[in-house]
């Protein structure tokens, strides 16, 4: 028995951690319908997960009144989601570890379901609160669980398209939110629009119950310890090189359309309703683009993805830096490069979930890639609240105080770039866990 075998290990030194378990994935040789049809089901999943995680957005009004709250009240809503989709990553990725990806699907399109009907019977704002916290729980179990379905029915090495194939789609959520979900809520009012959004969800579930298997062959589950799994994770560089590349694809952009960017070019650049409009749907348009773009890309690199995720990393720095650093209000084309360039390498932050992919056992993928799924949602929180911090410093929102207070954003951009940086130093002073299972 080897020496890094875990049984033999937690005999003989019962406090260490095996460097890497054996992998337990099938090798696949071709797509299959079968695998298609596992995937599309997975995606619809996460699609209804995406559309729950977005309508509260477009039902913000309603929500003011249904509720009597004012907008610091209505913003704890959003801030509840996030946060329970963001740090409830790693324990889901656990979960989807032991129990398998069907189940979870199943439970948190359920979760997801119950949220959202409760949302739409209740008047109380504690109750609301409530709801949201179920529907995070239930949206954090998708991503993970249709990423954790890509290595066991698809060749490795069409996995990365497929990954970033599975996150545009997941764009069709938001979509669903703007257009029928809002013709609902105006049409029939609340209650209807999100108890039928809870009525699809059971239905959503029932069909991944039906549809979906964990692995073409019988696959067995992790049996290892929840703190032996979080061991594992925490101690591999290549999970933290993704939670890294995540972290730095991701938070100049994610500030900018999930927080400031709307008081920034209404009230610094004095753009029209119009304008910004414009502005948000050209990011949205140019990020669902690029994410088959960077499918290709990352399935040509292969090993050598890291490479481009330190220019993408760099690229996404330099552009933040080069609009705020002027002296006057950038125009709007300078404003259209800045959201372009972010929003078409923003897509390479699901590299980091290939690296996963290709480097970690199978048997705590899932943990993993929630770990790296957490970088961005992190990053995001941390910048975001430092910009109101120093904009309450400067009290003012003009252009000088933005700027000003974007520097907080590129900080934390900095600080992932360094992180990045010390993971990949560790990933080069050791070798490739799995050599077979790279290309």
């Amino acid at each position: 028995m080897s020496p890094h075998d875990p049984d033999h290990s937690s005999q003989c030194c019962p406090t260490s951690i095996p460097r890497r378990l054996a992998p337990a994935a099938p090798k696949i040789e071709k797509v299959s319908a079968r695998a298609l049809a596992v995937w599309l089901t997975g995606c619809v999943v996460y699609v209804t997960a995406f559309t729950g995680r977005t309508s509260f957005g477009v039902a913000g009004v309603a929500a003011i009144e249904r509720f009597s709250v004012d907008a610091s009240a209505l913003a704890v809503f959003t801030s509840v989601q996030v946060g329970v989709y963001a740090f409830a990553q790693v324990p889901m990725g656990v979960l989807i570890d032991r129990l398998g990806p069907k189940k979870m699907l199943f439970y948190g399109a359920l979760i997801m379901a119950l949220g959202q009907i409760i949302l739409g019977l209740t008047t109380n704002y504690g109750v609301a609160i409530a709801a949201r916290v179920l529907i995070g729980l239930g949206d954090a179990t998708a991503f993970l669980s249709v990423m954790r379905l890509l290595p066991l029915w698809f060749p490795l090495k069409k996995a990365p398209f497929f990954g970033q194939i599975t996150g545009t789609i997941g764009q069709l959520g938001q979509f669903l939110s703007a257009v029928p979900f809002l013709f609902f809520l105006n049409s029939w009012g609340w209650t209807w629009a999100f108890v039928s959004l809870g009525a699809v969800g059971v239905l959503v579930a029932g069909a991944a119950w039906l549809v979906i298997a964990d692995s073409p062959v019988t696959l067995a589950k992790s049996d290892l310890r929840v703190t032996e799994s979080l061991r594992i994770i925490v101690r591999d560089p290549f999970v933290w090189q993704a939670f890294f590349t995540h972290w730095t694809s991701m938070v100049v952009l994610v500030v900018f359309s999930l927080l400031w960017g709307a008081p920034l070019m209404k009230l610094a650049l004095g753009l029209s309703p119009a304008e910004v409009g414009m502005i948000f749907s050209v990011s949205s348009v140019i990020t669902v683009l690029s994410g088959p773009i960077h499918g290709v890309i990352s399935q040509r690199l292969g090993r050598n993805r890291e490479w481009y995720s330190v220019g993408a990393g760099l690229i996404a720095g330099g552009v933040s830096i080069w609009f705020f650093i002027a002296s006057a209000p950038r125009g709007i084309v300078a404003l259209c490069i800045f959201v372009g360039l972010l929003a078409f390498f923003i897509t390479g932050s699901g590299f980091g979930f290939d690296t996963v992919r290709e480097n970690v056992d199978v048997k705590v993928i899932a943990a993993a890639t929630g770990l790296a799924n957490m970088g961005g949602f992190v990053s995001t929180m941390i910048a975001a609240q430092l910009v109101g911090a120093l904009l309450s410093v400067s009290e003012g929102y003009g252009w000088d105080d933005f700027a000003f207070a974007w520097w907080a954003v590129t900080a934390t951009w900095a600080v992932g770039m360094g992180g990045f940086a010390v993971a990949m130093w560790k990933v080069r002073r050791r070798p490739r866990p799995h050599p077979e299972r790279s290309f």
